[in-house]
């Protein structure tokens, strides 16, 4: 895994940043998501560089105006900038980000490989967010969310969505 390596100089700005949620799994922050790819404070002024976590994401324009909100709200114009090269990935969600959407029952992504034997392989390697159990089954390609599969614990029969791997 890859996480991003952003310097932050002001403890304020990255509690500022770390305050904001992604708006479609609300207990990861765009700081554990790894969207924030760059920021810079020129005195009053703080550029932010966001990366989408798939191009059309539509939770995008929602967090670009809560990062710009949360700053603006502590004192700073804000110039927020797409990015969108190099492309996100999974590798970029934090080792607390993983955590986060273990606890809230979303699988955390697998590497690419695993990832593709569970999703078109039919190998049973997700784990079930509340049993534990590997013996689980992808019901559909899609989640609750494009970035997301339907899988089902054949032990505890509970339903459950995985963060599917994206390079």
């Amino acid at each position: 895994m890859v996480e991003a390596q952003i310097h932050i100089a002001s403890a304020e700005i990255l509690a500022a940043l770390e305050s904001v949620s992604d708006p479609e799994i609300p207990v990861l922050t765009v700081m554990d998501l790894g969207v924030v790819r760059r920021v810079e404070q020129h005195e009053n002024l703080v550029e932010v560089d966001l990366t989408p976590t798939y191009s059309g994401c539509p939770a995008m324009d929602t967090m670009a105006a809560d990062v710009t909100t949360a700053l603006n709200k502590i004192g700073y114009e804000v110039k927020m900038n797409l990015v969108l090269s190099p492309a996100w990935t999974t590798d970029w969600i934090s080792e607390q980000g993983r955590k986060k959407l273990e606890e809230y029952g979303v699988a955390a992504p697998l590497s690419e490989d695993l990832d593709l034997q569970a999703l078109m392989g039919g190998t049973r390697i997700v784990k079930c967010t509340n049993c534990q159990s590997t013996n689980t089954k992808m019901i559909s390609q899609f989640g609750s969310t494009a970035c997301k599969a339907l899988f089902k614990c054949e032990d505890c029969l509970e339903p459950f969505d995985y963060f599917k791997c994206l390079k």
